[in-house]
Order: C-alpha cells, then structure tokens, then sequence
C-alpha cells in the first residue's frame, strides 16, 4: 500500500517520506499503521516535515533493497512527486540495504533509517557531557559499518553535546563534525575506543556514588516507562523538580534524581531516566548503560504508562523487554496509569487496571491519585516483606546481619564459605540481595 500525502505548501523544514515493512516472520509489538504513526512523530521531533507514506509486507526483506524492485519504483514517483528530500525507513537498514537504496534514489534524495533518526534526537536532547558522550559512541558504532563516501553528506557543520547543528534531512544525525565523519575507519575505531574509556570512568563513578548512597540507606525509586509517558511530569509534581516537560518523545535524556518525603516521614530518592520506546537500538542501550544501571539498581520502580494512548498495553510490554534487557526485569515494581484527567471518563481507568499488574490510576499533571500513589511506594518499601531464597557468602557479613535484623528468616542452612537462607525481607532492601538469589528449594552444595 502507498499514498501521497496532501501536504504541498512549502515549509523551511526539511520533508521527508516515509516507508514501514511488516516481515511476517516477525513479531511485532504495533501494527505496520501504528509503528508508522509512531515514525511520523519521531520525524516531527527530530524537525522534518511528513509529505508522504508507503508499506509493504514481506515474508522476508529482500537482499538488496530491503524492499521490491517495483516498491522502490512506487516510492521513487512518490518521493519526486511529494518535493521529499529524506527517505526514512521504519526498520533498520543494513550496510548493504542502505548502499543499494542510496544508488536507487540518487544523491539527491537522503536515505536513512529509524535507528538514525532516534540517534539524530537523542544528540539534540543530551544536555550534559555525559549524555553527549553517550550519544557520540551510540552513533559512531551505528556509522562504523556504513561508512561509505556518502556518509559525507552528514557532516556540513560541527556539531555534538546536545547543539542542534542541522536536522536529519540536512546534516543526517547530529554529533561529530565533519572532519571526523570524513576519517578512515581507523580513526573512528580509535574514537570508540576513546569514548568507552571516558564513559568507562564515568560509570566507575556512577557505580562508587551507588555505593555510597546505599551505605546512607536511602531508596531509590526509578521512573521508567515509554517516552512521553508523563514520567518527567511525575517527579515535577513530587518533587517541584522543575524538569523540562514538553508534548513530545524524548524531551528530556538526562536523567534527574530528587529527593522526596513519604507520608511516613521517610526520606526517598526519585529518579526520572530516559524514555524508552519499541526498537529501541541496541547501540543506545550499550551506550547509556551507565545511565541504565540506575534502574537496574534501583528499590523498586515505577513503571508510568500514557493510559489514553491507544497502544497503552503495546507500549507497558515494550518498556517490560528492555528492563528485561539491562536485568532490571526482577526488581518490584509498580504499574502507573498516567493522565486519567484526558480521559472523557476517569472512572474508565479502573477499568483497564487489571490489564496492568500491580497498577493505579493518576493524574500526575492534575495531581489526582498522587497521595495513593506514595502510600502505596511507602507500603512496598517499608511495610511489605517480599519472599527471597539467597546464598549468601561469609564474605557479606553485612548482608547477613541486615537479614536477621530486618527481615523474616524462615529456614537458614550454613555450607562451606557462604550460608542459603530463606524467608522476607523488606522491598528497600530487595536489590542488595539480588547478586545473591537463589532459585529452587535450598540444598547442600556438592562437596
């Protein structure tokens, strides 16, 4: 299927044409019109125009053009028609799919992939020097293999560190400048190289931070959830944070931790980190895994949903694969419905809640549900013991002292340099405990 969209006035942005494939083989967490959809937004963000759409469904990409020979014609007359300068592609091209695409259509159209355009915004939304880095590596890694003489289309201007320095269809991704883009791949590795080193350092300081927040016994609660879900909007009204909050994906990057206060007087930390989205790639997820490691160490956290959005559920399983992905998938969470105040009938989100697991409903913009919500976290933190089985080493005296004085044991079995114990604890401690988890009944280990 193709169209041609009505939009003909001219704009300064730049216009861009975009194409979904649906292989069969696949599965897929939104339909090809609603993963479109969600392209066209990403395009908006990231400052292009959408001028036109086309789909195709295959059993199988094909080798050379990703798509048919006669599909690549219909989009050509398409895109000539439509004024497009961009050509975006939903799935992630290939070296080779891109290098066979680009001698199709010419050098004057661009060829690019939604693995381009996320990297494209999330250089325009990295406001810190760690989040430039992390970028900087993601995006670099996702040229290295594509490097071609085309590529030298991406660098008229400097660029990085969050500044916008062109949009997609002009510069292609924002980030290094042109001298770097126009160096043998020799050079690049050795810039890769570099960059793992400093975010390497920064994860080490990360991980030290961690280490001594957990000493002062303060838990942290991490907000994840997909992007424009509401999750910066949360912490503002938790905490006045004063987070950049915009109708858009990825408004904000960097992550932000505020300190809030429980109905009981206890003393928590809120983390608001990066929006996920589905084919999130894996370039950015091995570069933000510093970043990432905050969820993965976190108490418990809060999964935000957009509750009017109609692939609500779509979106809640896509987040729940990339928790899965950075071993954030075993720690106790909680289900958020946000923006029940743009539901013609609030009520209505009661009724949806046992989709969710562990779920309530909110208004983190009108505040409606947000004292429910921080009893409930206060309830999960200090109130509720969760059952765990751990074998802990003689070495983590510590950990097993704070097991006898906080929690519940119910069977505990002294072996050879470590003890198995089985019982509750409460959920402030859970993450502790995770390095140590045992699954299956307690045994003796093998002499």
């Amino acid at each position: 299927m193709a169209k041609k969209s009505t939009e003909t006035t001219d704009r300064p942005k730049e216009r861009a044409f975009l194409v979904g494939v649906e292989i069969r083989s696949e599965e897929h967490l939104l339909s090809l019109e609603d993963s479109l959809e969600e392209l066209s937004l990403l395009a908006d963000t990231a400052g292009l125009v959408v001028v036109g759409e086309a789909t195709q469904r295959l059993d199988r990409p094909y080798a050379n053009t990703y798509i048919g020979s006669g599909k690549v014609e219909e989009i050509k007359a398409l895109v000539e028609d439509c004024l497009a300068e961009v050509v975006i592609f939903d799935n992630e091209l290939s070296p080779r799919h891109l290098r066979e695409l680009e001698k199709e259509f010419g050098t004057a159209v661009r060829i690019i992939d939604r693995t381009a355009l996320i990297l494209d915004i999330f250089a325009l939304h990295a406001n810190t020097r760690e989040g430039a880095l992390q970028v900087e590596l993601a995006q670099y890694e996702y040229r290295l293999p594509r490097l071609t003489r085309a590529w030298t289309h991406l660098a008229r201007q400097a660029g990085g560190g969050g500044g916008r320095s062109g949009s997609v269809g002009g510069v292609g991704l924002r980030g290094p400048g042109e001298t770097q883009l126009e160096v043998d791949r020799r050079e690049i590795g050795r810039r890769i190289s570099n960059l793992k080193s400093e975010l390497e350092k920064i994860r080490a300081h990360r991980s030290r931070y961690r280490a001594n927040r957990r000493r002062s016994q303060i838990p942290v609660i991490a907000l994840v959830g997909y992007t424009n879900a509401g999750k910066s909007t949360l912490l503002n009204r938790l905490s006045n944070a004063g987070v950049y909050v915009a109708d858009q994906l990825f408004a904000t990057l960097d992550p932000t931790t505020r300190r809030v206060e429980l109905p009981g007087g206890q003393v928590v930390l809120f983390t608001d980190t990066v929006g996920f989205i589905q084919k999130l790639p894996t370039q950015l997820i091995a570069a933000f895994r510093a970043t990432l490691e905050e969820i993965a160490e976190a108490d418990l956290v809060l999964h935000i949903v957009d509750i009017t959005h109609v692939n609500a559920l779509a979106q809640w399983n896509a987040v729940q694969l990339t928790l899965k992905e950075i071993g954030a998938d075993q720690i106790p969470a909680l289900t958020v419905l946000n923006k029940i105040d743009r539901l013609p009938d609030p009520q209505a989100a009661m009724q949806v809640l046992q989709n969710f697991p562990d779920a309530l409903a909110i208004s983190a913009l009108k505040g409606q549900g947000i004292d429910e919500l921080l009893a409930l976290v206060q309830k999960r933190l200090y109130e509720e013991l969760l059952p765990i089985s751990v074998r802990i080493p003689y070495t983590e005296g510590q950990l097993i002292s704070l097991f006898h004085e906080s929690g519940q044991v119910e069977r505990i079995e002294h072996q050879r340099g470590s003890v198995m114990i089985d019982g509750s604890i409460p959920g402030r401690y859970i993450t502790r405990y995770m390095p140590f988890i045992h699954s299956g009944d307690l045994e003796p280990e093998e002499e």
